[in-house]
């Protein structure tokens, strides 16, 4: 796995003072976790932006804070909402000894013949999925390949998705990811007895800046 490293200084500045920092090309950002205490920091705003932008919350990063070393999740991205700009940062330390649960975004690849030749429609139920696994084993996305999806009542499950063998899938193995349906139809209808869940709440992190 590629090593994503960020410099980080420790920050002093908090609420709404955080303003002038942005002004000075530092996003303010926030550390806690594993046998941490919430630790306020700053980053390079260019540096963070460039390398944040392709990295999802199931990203490992390595943060340079002084002498010490953290391994860590980006558990949130705050952004202007006009802008697009980003305005603050929360990462969670993580033990690279210790398993955690986490849920791993789902990426849908590929083009469905029940879509191109019969005028369906790819309904998708679930767009994480829960794992259980070493942090560096993470994957950053599960792609799920929807070119299995040839004719309309077709479907993918937990089950059909292909993983290391280091990751431990925590979700239903009969639960539907996607299902081909006829154009206009809006519901998944179940087999008999299969029950269908809604999409998992994204975990995130402590809120700690008030953002105008």
């Amino acid at each position: 796995m590629e090593k994503n490293v960020l410099n980080a200084s420790l920050r002093t500045v908090t609420g709404k003072q955080v303003k002038a920092l942005r002004r000075q090309g530092l996003i303010p950002a926030v550390l806690y976790g594993h046998n941490l205490t919430p630790t306020p920091i700053t980053l390079n705003a260019r540096e963070a932006t460039r390398l944040l932008s392709s990295l999802t919350k199931s990203s490992l990063v390595t943060i340079n804070l002084g002498n010490e070393v953290h391994s860590a999740l980006v558990r949130e991205k705050q952004r202007n909402f006009i802008k697009g700009d980003l305005l603050h940062v929360d990462f969670q330390v993580v033990s690279l000894t210790e398993k955690i649960r986490t849920s791993v975004s789902l990426e849908l690849v590929g083009t469905s013949p029940a879509v191109k030749d019969y005028n369906g429609v790819v309904v998708t139920n679930l767009t994480e999925l829960e794992v259980e696994c070493f942090p560096q084993d993470l994957p950053e996305h599960v792609r799920v390949d929807i070119s299995k999806l040839v004719k309309i009542g077709d479907s993918i499950l937990v089950r059909d998705v292909d993983l290391s063998d280091k990751v431990e899938v925590l979700a239903d193995p009969d639960e539907v990811i996607v299902v081909v349906t006829l154009s206009g139809t809006e519901e998944i209808t179940p087999a008999e007895g299969e029950a269908v869940s809604e999409p998992e709440v994204i975990e995130k992190g402590k809120k700690e800046e008030e953002v105008d």
